[in-house]
């Protein structure tokens, strides 16, 4: 398994947290050191649509010129600035074999998972 994000994320620190008090295993893929697998977004596009992975509620979002937020209409134009921006992508990820998980909540984990 898995997760994907930006390590010093309150949520991602918060799902790491919680994957670890459940003692689940996962492999970290920090978007920072290691880049934004394109596939992976244009995949998750394809199954929930581009506007499931722009974070438009954060600060770098909001940082963004407006033409360039405005350019943001559809899955390519999303992924060009979600890749230049990876702060700017919804997350954590989690990839359970080919499952997808996008954002936190203790109740989502817990349904995907199994736990209680």
């Amino acid at each position: 398994m898995k997760l994907y994000g930006i390590p010093n994320c309150t949520t991602v620190k918060k799902a790491r947290a919680w994957l670890e008090e459940h003692g689940i295993p996962y492999e970290f893929h920090d978007f920072k050191k290691q880049g934004v697998p394109a596939e992976l977004l244009t995949k998750l596009m394809g199954s929930m649509g581009w506007e499931a992975l722009v974070n438009r509620n954060g600060p770098t979002w909001r940082k963004l010129p407006d033409t360039t937020k405005t350019k943001v209409t559809d899955a390519k134009t999303a992924l060009a600035v979600i890749q230049e921006n990876s702060s700017a992508i919804k997350r954590p990820i989690v990839d359970r074999d080919g499952q997808y998980l996008v954002g936190f909540s203790e109740a989502n984990y817990a349904a995907f998972f199994g736990k209680k």
